[in-house]
């Protein structure tokens, strides 16, 4: 007798089950994908108010764009201004940046719910049964482009004021680079055999992208000068940039609707790619296997296998924030002078770093946003003691001779020692890029470390006493960026200022020293920490 499944086309066995695995991938992530995508919306929307409030008339915005081009560094760092208005002006701050959260959202979606399960051994129970081959790829790209599309939905609806064709134009665009990294994700995710390597090559595609993008613009006035009627045009390389399409899409300032094509192409052929992948590999495994390691093991503890395991996390933050130091302390006496007669440009910076004088007070909002973002360094960190036990990786290594506190202990070690090393590391970019008051600018990094290790805290104490609530630092991490980033830019009061350990520390360099608000966040630190552990030591764990 034929069965139904045999009787059914090729193509829609290949698919059976797409729907349960789609409603069961955005359960997972009702918390995850709500956070990225309010975290996006709010730093797009709230970013015409505070351009209104800095550059009110038209006057002071073309003398603004003026100034941009002539800052080679600054194109780099953002890129060119196509136009004097709030809605172009909103692209150009935020598009870039608002582009990489999207896609770094994206790609974390698609590996989640593509290698992670396969690595973890569910994809394989999930296959017995009747699932299609394809179907838990297209049930993890359906949620990266639901998430995308919310996005683009909100921007849209949130900057339709400024114009609504401009506004749909970065929307749209916004969800086409998303979905751009996470086709990307998912050619990723087929030639790997490890999660941790899928999600660190389409970063590292993320990253080449803007590095590609920062080229091209630094390269040219092409943005600026087409802004004021003198001609020129976008770099090449800004062409080979996904991030560069973004900006040449020149949403508010005419918009080039034909470059949506460029998005829809590449998300085409990369799924093509990727579906056929996926299509001649067994489940598990990959088409660039995991090297198999020596026959005698030589790691002789449980901190050396920590390090091993996070190694080459610590090696790229080390890295990124090393250059970003050195590209902000270039930045410093540009910046100074682009702000210098701004006084509502001058009062946030000094919101944000300190009243001690403009240059220290850039100093001061940057060293600081590094320390917000170092925060989410010391939760990914610390949150691979949870992925290690859910993974059941864990387990057989504590049935030996470690102890739990001893096994956590090699990764706080990282975590914690990891988010001082590239802090430290940071200055020192700092030291090269400005040149100027090596000390006191490493003293700034360094006084950021006690409120990091706060978050990195609180995520220990959610790890040890509710593993299942683990995820939500992220939440934590997140709310502290939002507070820190958008807080000062939207003059938030004080008393939510004040709800981040970023809130209290002394403003350096060009503040005084204050160690009691350093000496107390680090005794909070070494409290969440205690009760954690404690937490751990006392529960069952997951096997």
């Amino acid at each position: 007798m034929t069965t139904l499944a045999t009787r059914a086309p090729r193509g829609s066995r290949q698919l059976a089950g797409t729907g349960t695995l789609l409603r069961f991938a955005l359960r997972r992530d009702r918390v995850m994908i709500p956070v990225w995508i309010a975290v996006n919306a709010l730093m797009v929307l709230s970013m015409p108010n505070t351009l209104k409030g800095l550059y009110g008339t038209t006057a002071e915005r073309a003398d603004l764009v003026r100034q941009m081009e002539t800052n080679a560094s600054f194109r780099a760092l953002i890129g060119p201004v196509f136009d004097t208005s709030i809605g172009a002006l909103t692209a150009w701050r935020v598009g870039i940046y608002a582009a990489a959260l999207g896609a770094v959202m994206s790609l974390l979606i698609v590996v989640r719910h593509t290698r992670d399960e396969e690595e973890s051994g569910r994809q394989e129970l999930v296959a017995s049964g009747t699932v299609g081959r394809r179907a838990s790829l297209t049930a993890a790209l359906l949620t990266a482009a639901a998430a995308n599309a919310v996005l683009a939905l909100l921007i849209t609806a949130g900057l339709a004021g400024q114009g609504a064709s401009g506004a749909l134009s970065f929307g749209l665009g916004l969800a086409g680079v998303g979905m751009v990294f996470a086709t990307m994700a998912a050619i990723a995710a087929q030639l790997t055999q490890s999660a941790r390597l899928a999600r660190g090559l389409t970063a590292a595609v993320l990253g080449a992208a803007f590095v590609l993008r920062a080229a091209g613009d630094s390269a040219t006035d092409g943005g600026t000068s087409q802004a004021f009627g003198t001609g020129g045009g976008s770099s090449v390389l800004t062409w080979l940039s996904p991030l560069g399409w973004l900006e040449n899409q020149r949403s508010f300032a005419g918009e080039r609707w034909w470059v949506l094509l460029l998005f829809a192409a590449a998300v085409a052929v990369q799924a093509v790619v990727a579906y056929e992948l996926a299509g001649r590999r067994d489940v598990g495994m990959s088409f660039l296997p995991t090297r198999p390691g020596p026959p005698t093991g030589r790691l002789g503890t449980a901190g050396a296998l920590a390090w091993r395991l996070q190694r080459g996390g610590v090696l790229g933050w080390s890295v990124g924030f090393f250059l970003a130091g050195v590209v902000y302390g270039g930045l410093t006496d540009g910046a100074a002078d682009l702000v210098r007669d701004n006084d509502k440009a001058r009062e946030i910076f000094e919101r944000m770093g300190g009243l001690s004088g403009l240059t220290d007070a850039f100093l001061a909002s940057m060293v600081g946003m590094l320390g917000l973002i170092a925060s989410l360094y010391v939760v990914a960190s610390v949150l691979r003691l949870n992925g290690e036990e859910t993974s059941g990786r864990a387990e057989p290594l504590l049935a030996c001779a470690v102890g739990r506190l001893r096994w956590a202990a090699g990764h706080l070690v990282i975590a914690f020692g990891g988010s001082a090393l590239i802090m430290l590391l940071a200055g020192l970019g700092f030291a090269v890029g400005y040149g100027k008051e090596i000390g006191p600018i490493l003293g700034a990094c360094l006084v950021q470390v006690p409120a990091v290790w706060v978050i990195g805290g609180a995520a220990v104490l959610l790890y040890g006493l509710a593993p299942r609530l683990a995820p939500a630092s992220w939440g934590i991490a997140v709310a502290v960026l939002l507070i820190g980033w958008v807080g000062p830019a939207l003059n938030a009061p004080r008393i939510m200022l004040d709800l981040s350990p970023f809130g209290h520390l002394p403003k350096l360099p060009g503040g005084g020293m204050e160690w009691p608000p350093v000496l107390i966040l680090m005794g909070l630190a070494m409290m969440l920490v205690g009760g954690g552990l404690a937490g751990l030591r006392s529960r069952d764990m997951t096997t």
